[in-house]
């Protein structure tokens, strides 16, 4: 485990500033469940062409885009039980996506996904693109495409208010750790806290249930995720310790679509603007301030 934490050391320092702020922003007053005001309506794209995408082509030939998302993580990706609307920094990016491809919101369809099924729903074309707190990773490349990053976070914990034995990263041996099943959280838990004990489900919010009835001892996931939950609950639940990893979100794509992968890349690049609409409108109604992240050549 040091060995890793050491491993990890290096890329804290260069994004420690990136993730107290996505940190604090998800803490804001408005309660994680709170409806979030939308960016000003995106402007949507006419008579757009990418050649050589078929993701695009099944785009067109649909009339519509379907987008995988999560809708269990306030402020990022959240469904209203009564109004079955979306809401969160996951959705509007996805939104800004969609109207540059030329499609409104109402020509959009959001399809949830589990973790787990993330890579075969794109494979399949289940959906054309996912935007879902989905962290970049070497494993993950093998089978998909990724865009961005759009946001950078950190692997941290959430326990039960009176749990006085779990404080960090440090104190988990012995202890069952709830994530969900094929995230980055539960295979590093896995793969680097020998003595752990693991428990999986197909969504984070069953996680946060079994921690609040007792069957786990802590949740893992990003950071910014779990402050949404605390958040919602703070009389039964906290956020403890500093993040230990360092996660990059990117925007899932089918394997091979370089066309594509560019086009988002590019209008990520070139719309910094939006994005920082989006971000204040959602996870910065804390009030503080967060930059775009850079985008990498995947």
């Amino acid at each position: 485990m040091r060995a890793f934490i050491t491993r990890r050391k290096t890329l804290l320092v260069a994004a420690s500033a990136a993730i107290a702020l996505s940190l604090s922003a998800c803490g804001g007053s408005g309660g994680a469940g709170a409806p979030s005001t939308d960016a000003a309506p995106f402007t949507v794209a006419q008579n757009v062409s990418i050649t050589g995408s078929p993701t695009f082509d099944t785009i067109k030939s649909n009339g519509k885009v379907r987008i995988g998302v999560k809708q269990d993580q306030p402020g990022l990706g959240f469904k209203d039980a009564a109004t079955g609307e979306y809401s969160g920094f996951d959705i509007q990016i996805a939104e800004w996506i969609a109207a540059s491809l030329g499609y409104s919101k109402d020509k959009i369809e959001f399809k949830p996904i589990p973790s787990a099924n993330r890579e075969s729903a794109i494979t399949n074309g289940d959906i054309d693109y996912y935007v879902g707190t989905y962290s970049i990773t070497d494993k993950r490349k093998q089978l998909i495409d990724f865009a961005g990053p759009y946001f950078v976070t950190g692997q941290g914990l959430l326990v039960k208010k009176d749990n006085s034995t779990i404080n960090s990263e440090k104190d988990l041996s012995g202890k069952n750790v709830c994530s969900a099943t094929g995230s980055t959280p539960i295979q590093n838990i896995k793969a680097n806290f020998p003595g752990t004990k693991t428990t999986e489900f197909d969504t984070y919010s069953q996680c946060v249930e079994a921690l609040k009835s007792g069957q786990v001892d802590a949740v893992t996931t990003d950071q910014a995720i779990l402050i949404g939950y605390a958040s919602q609950d703070t009389d039964n639940l906290k956020v403890v310790g500093q993040p230990f990893t360092v996660e990059k979100y990117g925007v899932g794509l089918k394997k091979g679509d370089t066309a594509l992968r560019t086009f988002v890349n590019k209008m990520f690049t070139d719309g910094g603007s939006t994005w920082q609409k989006i971000y204040d409108s959602t996870l910065g109604q804390s009030g503080t301030k967060v930059t775009q992240p850079a985008v990498d050549n995947y």
